[in-house]
């Protein structure tokens, strides 16, 4: 069993989590994931590890509401137990050599972007974080975020906070500006990575995304999570989950990720901005 030892609201559908895995904190790296369980009972859900403390034995965790797993693990609280908490899964980002980095998240993104930008900003890289959501109401981790880059821009679709634009718009200011970054590192929902890959390919700046397909048992032995990559099948869970966004299959993915749409709804469906008809729960 595996205790949840702190739990923080970050807005009003997500949340953050401490669980005490003392064998998981001493391996984990910025990057990789873990699958937990709530019950003996409940399915395998996949979670990208937001942080860890090594001497205290505790992951973090941050998670949103978005179907009925979510929904049990938000009835837990301090004091209580997981069932499972397997990891580290998948391999670290590659960050070694990286001296100048764009880290880019969308919403609950930012989520996994945090401690890639961490891990950077501990290793003497510079780090612009580019952070993206529709609204002030839904922003999180800005504080945290602030304190690990040199730049932090908070982007809002509607402009209640920080600049009125997308994600995509602050990117393609700053290369135009004559930013020269080793890397771009995009994690969010995968129609914004898409669109971030488009926006530094003219640019020809190597860009660096982590992908979420549908996931199961985190080991490759299901082949749920296969993507295609340069027209060869991977599996996000062993060969990533990060992939070299130029040889991404998005418009795959997108499909391959909205097939259980009509189970995995759950309140008011979001149109994403940055198309107007693509579709997120």
């Amino acid at each position: 069993m595996f205790k949840i030892c702190s739990k923080r609201r970050l807005n009003s559908n997500v949340t953050l989590i401490d669980v005490e895995a003392p064998a998981v904190a001493k391996k984990a790296k910025a990057g990789q994931f873990i699958i937990l369980r709530t019950d003996e009972y409940g399915e395998r859900v996949p979670f990208t590890i937001a942080g860890c403390d090594r001497e205290a034995g505790t992951v973090q965790v941050i998670y949103q509401v978005v179907g009925k797993t979510t929904m049990q693990l938000d009835t837990l609280e301090e004091g209580d137990c997981l069932a499972d908490f397997a990891g580290p899964l998948g391999k670290p980002t590659e960050i070694e050599g990286l001296n100048r980095v764009a880290v880019v998240g969308g919403g609950v993104g930012c989520a996994i972007a945090m401690p890639v930008a961490k891990a950077l900003h501990d290793q003497g890289a510079s780090v612009d974080i580019i952070a993206g959501f529709r609204s002030r109401d839904i922003v999180i981790l800005e504080e945290e975020m602030r304190g690990m880059c040199d730049n932090y821009y908070l982007m809002t679709d509607d402009g209640t906070a920080g600049e009125h634009g997308f994600t995509t718009t602050k990117l393609q200011q700053l290369l135009e500006a004559g930013e020269k970054y080793d890397c771009v590192i995009a994690i969010g929902p995968v129609i914004m990575m898409k669109f971030i890959v488009a926006t530094a390919k003219p640019f020809e700046v190597p860009t660096m995304v982590s992908l979420n397909p549908i996931m199961i048992d985190g080991t490759g032995m299901c082949g749920c999570c296969r993507v295609s990559i340069n027209g060869e099948m991977k599996f996000a869970c062993v060969d990533g989950p990060d992939f070299d966004g130029y040889s991404v299959d998005f418009d795959e993915l997108i499909r391959r990720n909205s097939y259980y749409k009509e189970q995995e709804e759950h309140g008011k469906e979001h149109i994403c901005n940055l198309t107007g008809g693509v579709r997120h729960a």
